[in-house]
């Protein structure tokens, strides 16, 4: 043993010992082994200087944690980048349709809260029928007319309170009837005797008063029917609305001149304006007179109503926005109506294609009604049947 170095060590290897023996031993160019360490040992671990924090699993682990087999993945190697979502085109298009109902529902409302109303339907009413009837009114009142207007479309300067026109609508299982009732004929006005149907409207108060009222009462009384809905359009009412939907085409089966309604059209089809449309229907310078003059009446109320629910008009904002603010300013209608109503006698009227136009069957000329013709039609109208063709007027 040696004192000043400590114990011998192991002995030298032999010379010509193992093949290596002698040769610089080489560094192992083996990867270095990857420590694993549990999900949880990242939680909360110190940042290293110079490297972000991965956060995660380590490399070769699955989302669980779990080893997965295969060599480790390199520091540097990219990772594989996410698809992004897909569009949500259903939700979408939900979401636009959505917003536009919404859109129609509240401009419904707002023009139906700027209808003109009055109370036309007598709540002490006794008439009973069956179907749904609308009575339609056309006013020759003059009051809101300018003179301007009074001498553009030929109305005259009297202060009429007169019902120009009366119509009566009925719709129900059996279809589409629409009945004129001429504006001459005499019946029995309650609280004021025999006279003209036309001047129960002026007798009971005008507009400002309680004509509409008595106007059906009278109506009632006369034929039986309930009358469910009212509907009141004037002179600028018809100008307004047909100008709003672009004109209204109708053909005309004759050419007619008249300067007292500021008329001058010519045969054929062709598309009204405002102004024509209001001389066509209220003119009676042809041979037919005031028979004459509610069929042209009915054509023109049935055209304009088509046109007013058609597609073209109620897709077009640049239709659909001036008609309505048109139509809230024009038509009067019953207390209890609202604009869905409208959109019910608009739909009521595109009916007529396959329904019925008819006049009261009168007895001699314009005046008294044919009693027996006029009791079966409007008999089957209160049973919602369809009226035979001997009940028919012209």
């Amino acid at each position: 043993m040696n004192w000043n170095y400590g114990p011998p060590g192991p002995p030298p290897p032999r010379r010509g010992g193992s093949p290596g023996w002698g040769r610089p031993q080489q560094q192992s160019r083996r990867p270095p082994e990857t420590a694993v360490l549990p999900p949880d040992a990242y939680r909360g671990a110190p940042p290293q200087r110079g490297r972000p924090v991965r956060s995660g699993p380590p490399n070769g682990a699955g989302r669980d944690g779990a080893r997965r087999s295969g060599p480790p993945r390199g520091p540097g190697r990219p990772t594989r980048p996410r698809p992004g979502r897909r569009p949500r085109w259903g939700r979408r298009i939900g979401i636009v349709a959505l917003v536009l109902v919404l859109a129609l529902v509240g401009f419904g409302v707002y023009i139906d809260g700027t209808l003109n109303r009055t109370p036309a339907l007598p709540a002490d009413s006794t008439a009973a029928s069956a179907g749904t009837n609308w009575l339609i009114v056309g006013s020759d009142s003059r009051q809101k007319l300018t003179p301007e207007e009074r001498k553009k479309y030929a109305t005259g300067d009297e202060e009429s309170q007169l019902t120009d026109t009366i119509m009566l609508l009925h719709t129900g299982s059996s279809g589409t009837v629409l009945v004129s009732i001429p504006r001459d004929s005499i019946v029995s006005i309650p609280g004021h005797g025999k006279a003209k149907i036309n001047s129960a409207y002026g007798r009971g108060g005008g507009p400002d008063g309680g004509g509409p009222e008595l106007l059906v009462k009278t109506v009632e009384q006369a034929t039986g029917l309930r009358i469910d809905h009212y509907a009141e359009i004037g002179f600028l009412g018809i100008v307004s609305v047909g100008d709003a939907v672009g004109g209204v085409e109708l053909c005309v089966p004759e050419a007619i001149k008249d300067p007292k309604a500021a008329l001058d059209i010519k045969a054929g089809c062709q598309t009204l304006d405002g102004p024509t449309a209001l001389g066509y229907v209220r003119t009676r310078a042809t041979a037919s007179s005031d028979f004459g003059r509610v069929e042209r009446q009915r054509a023109f109320l049935a055209a304009l109503l088509d046109k007013v629910t058609s597609p073209g008009t109620l897709l077009n904002p640049f239709r659909i926005v001036p008609l309505s603010n048109g139509l809230s300013k024009a038509i009067t209608v019953d207390s209890g109506d609202h604009v869905w109503h409208l959109a019910g006698l608009g739909l009521a009227m595109r009916g007529l294609s396959t329904g019925i136009s008819t006049t009261v069957p009168v007895r001699d000329g314009e005046v008294n009604w044919d009693k027996n013709r006029a009791s079966a039609l409007f008999k089957a109208l209160a049973e919602d049947q369809k009226p035979p063709q001997s009940a028919l007027g012209p």
